[in-house]
């Protein structure tokens, strides 16, 4: 049957009536995602000899090998090897850090769906790389509800130590981004958006770089700690390529295999987990225990509709603010059992934690009560286990907490 972008092709000559369709659409709502990380195409580069049809897989092996070689020989000097190998992105191979057959894979799979991409040891090592193509005297505007630990690396390192300024705004009042622009001097917006390569591609919505947390939701599986950066830019993307060699903050084979297998079933997991996160959020929101949920598929959320139109589903992350104080969002943490008290997000497993004491305890305390992030708000990153078992868990804690409010 013919398609097009994951979509049936209207010129199909399949006889497909409207119930087809309909159960096609369903089961493919990310779009044909999965067809993509499992199927690599060659690597979006003006290279012509990385671009080519060589098949450097001799052995018919359907998971590629893990090259741990630090090293590599060569033929002639200075002239590295396998230029022809579409995961050497045209340069062949001398040294790991330079370029390595693993990594090599794992970027192209990723640059299937978000363009061509330079991978990293950590997100914030992938955070840096972006700082490094800014000059001292330049400045970036950054969204002020920004990750903690970017908006701790922004404050603590960038702006005191590399001469670069940095501006905490609000993006959506647009008279005090007006203010806060420079011109000649704002470089760089940095911004966060719900998003990963199901979600939704920042690229069609006039991103110019991207960068990831593979941690999350690419590996989902909280084994691997390592971030990308993507871009359409040619120019940028060189400059990211020499700084990953210059600086070096490569991620290890092994890790960019155990990243590749994750991406992989990426689409499948999001699915499960956007279905349990839908639920938990209607029953979070009629719970005596909440008073207020923050979830983009719900209708009370202020940005629903724009997340209806630019996003496929609404993700599976979830904060809310539970009645009572610090005692009782500590009640119901500790309380839960098959939701983990712990940091990060993205996983198969459920996590649950309290911005205000772990993710964002380095945000100035001024700076969280204007975000709003009090000791009441607590974050949820809803993983695929039985939607029940997750709704029971947290309706025990919920209900602890209740009893030692209404015991007061």
């Amino acid at each position: 049957m013919a398609t097009d972008n994951g979509h049936l092709n209207d010129a199909s000559p399949s006889a497909v009536d409207q119930t087809v369709v309909d159960a096609i659409a369903a089961a493919d709502i990310y779009h044909s995602a999965g067809t993509t990380y499992l199927h690599i195409d060659n690597p979006l580069t003006s290279n012509s000899s990385a671009s080519s049809n060589h098949d450097t897989n001799q052995t018919g092996a359907v998971v590629p090998p893990i090259s741990l070689a630090t090293t590599f020989r060569q033929n002639t000097p200075g002239e590295p090897m396998a230029r022809d190998d579409p995961n050497s992105w045209g340069l062949g191979y001398e040294y790991s850090r330079t370029g390595n057959p693993t990594r090599g894979v794992f970027e192209r799979a990723v640059a299937a769906a978000e363009k061509t991409n330079v991978a990293f040891s950590s997100g914030s090592a992938a955070t840096s790389a972006v700082i490094h193509l800014l000059s001292p005297g330049e400045k970036v505007m950054s969204i002020d509800d920004v990750y903690g630990g970017t908006q701790r690396y922004f404050r603590k390192v960038v702006s005191p130590r590399m001469g670069i300024d940095v501006d905490f705004v609000d993006f959506g009042n647009k008279d005090e981004v007006q203010s806060k622009l420079k011109c000649g001097k704002t470089k760089l917006f940095w911004l966060e958006t719900p998003t990963n390569p199901t979600l939704k591609n920042p690229v069609e919505f006039g991103a110019d770089i991207i960068v990831h947390s593979v941690t999350k939701y690419i590996n989902g599986h909280s084994d691997v700690v390592m971030g990308v950066v993507c871009t359409n830019d040619e120019d940028v993307y060189k400059q990211l390529r020499f700084i990953q060699n210059g600086v070096g903050a490569v991620p290890s084979p092994f890790d960019c295999f155990l990243a590749l297998r994750g991406l992989k079933t990426l689409h499948l997991r999001m699915e499960a987990a956007a279905r349990n996160a839908n639920a938990i959020a209607l029953f979070l929101e009629r719970h005596d225990s909440v008073s207020k949920v923050v979830y983009p598929g719900l209708k009370s959320h202020p940005q629903h509709e724009i997340a209806t139109r630019q996003q496929n589903g609404y993700g599976a992350m979830i904060t809310f603010y539970c009645v009572g104080g610090r005692e009782q969002a500590a009640i119901i943490l500790q309380n839960l059992r098959v939701f983990a008290l712990a940091e990060s997000l993205g996983a198969i497993e459920s996590l649950a934690e309290s911005p205000s004491l772990m993710t964002h305890a380095s945000v100035p305390d001024e700076q969280r009560k204007l975000l709003g992030i009090d000791d009441t708000l607590m974050r949820l990153s809803v993983g695929v286990e039985s939607c029940v078992d997750l709704i029971s868990d947290l309706d025990s804690a919920l209900n602890a907490a209740l009893s030692s409010v209404e015991g007061k």
